[in-house]
């Protein structure tokens, strides 16, 4: 059965505010009895960022199909970041993640004890959008998205007109990631150069879908979130072509995965406590399935599916229970996320050849 209690959000400047859980009962394969008794008392815990969020629903619905004997999956949203200090706490199994770990979150697992797998799912595009009926702009600059909303601009570009000449003289209203998202932590440093630097004059949400509501109905909207939201409401919804310096080009799978759009594009993720791997039957078969199985549910959910040789990538990383990071607690900007995992399945076959 599954229930939805909810989900954790946080709206600055609005009275959308309230938490919850979604839990889902899940489970994989014909178990004996006993097994399935045992994962049927198993609650796997996750937390985390909204834009992967879809994408482990989805999963978590499709496998717990399989059986009627589940361990119960408890989803909820916070955040990127909020989910860390939950995961580096070890009080949640899995993270989901729209930007690498940090160097302070690295060193606050490592404090608490948590080791955790880092595992690739899906690739990203931020998508800056604006309300459908705006005729005046199809394409911004990244100098200009920076201009927008850089701290200094705070409380001084408020208008349409302060941006380009030619726009008009109408309010400029924003909305935007969380500070506890991983989209503010990336937006932010794809386009004002640092993380966490932003003006703070803006209708802020942990939720895609409050961002979704405020632009969809405010003429006079500029907002960004991850690309599965886009998908879903494309028709409530203008995308903006991203000028990067070669021409405006529009955010889709193919852009994405071509290594056009830049600067925005990003890898999706989740992170697995290795020592709940290891002591959670439950948590390595729902992991595997998400890994394998799971794979169409990226698609169907608007996300944007990785190669598959990054999919098996990430699996022989779970079945090698391989901890830490590739990304060494930075951010890197556009970059292909292929070329890091490569990069480290050749080391470590290297290294293997080597013993």
């Amino acid at each position: 059965m599954i229930t939805q209690q909810g989900k954790a959000l946080k709206m600055t400047k609005s009275a959308f505010i309230f938490l919850g859980v979604v839990t889902f009962a899940s489970s994989c394969g014909s178990p004996s009895n006993e097994s399935q008794s045992n994962a049927s008392q198993t609650v796997i815990e996750v937390d985390g960022s909204s834009t992967v969020y879809p994408i482990t629903n989805e999963i978590a619905q499709e496998y717990q199909l399989l059986s009627s004997n589940q361990p119960e999956i408890r989803v909820n949203i916070s955040g990127t970041g909020g989910g860390f200090r939950r995961f580096c706490a070890g009080e949640t199994d899995i993270n989901n993640a729209s930007r690498p770990i940090t160097a302070s979150e690295m060193k606050t697992c490592e404090e608490n004890g948590v080791k955790y797998l880092e595992l690739p799912v899906a690739y990203d595009a931020l998508t800056v959008v604006v309300h459908p009926k705006n005729d005046w702009v199809s394409t911004i600059t990244t100098e200009e998205l920076k201009e927008i909303w850089q701290p200094s601009a705070e409380n001084n570009i408020t208008e349409w007109s302060q941006v380009r000449s030619d726009w008009p003289r109408r309010p400029l209203n924003l909305y935007g990631a969380g500070s506890d998202s991983g989209t503010y932590d990336y937006f932010t440093e794809a386009i004002v150069g640092e993380a966490e630097a932003s003006r703070q004059d803006y209708i802020d949400s942990e939720d895609d879908t409050l961002i979704v509501r405020g632009v969809r109905e405010d003429l006079y909207s500029l907002g960004y979130f991850g690309y599965s939201y886009f998908e879903e409401n494309r028709g409530d919804l203008k995308a903006l072509a991203i000028d990067h310096g070669d021409g405006g080009v529009i955010p889709s799978r193919e852009t994405v995965r071509s290594g056009e759009y830049q600067p925005l594009s990003r890898p999706l993720l989740v992170y697995v406590n290795a020592n709940a791997l290891e002591n959670k039957p439950a948590l390595e078969a729902f992991m595997e399935y998400y890994l394998t199985q799971g794979r169409p549910f990226v698609n169907v959910v608007g996300s944007i599916p990785l190669p598959d040789e990054i999919y098996n990538l990430a699996v022989k990383r779970m079945d090698n229970k391989q901890v830490g990071t590739v990304f060494e607690g930075k951010t890197p900007i556009s970059f292909k996320i292929e070329d890091l995992f490569r990069k480290e399945a050749k080391s470590t076959t290297d290294f293997e050849m080597n013993q």
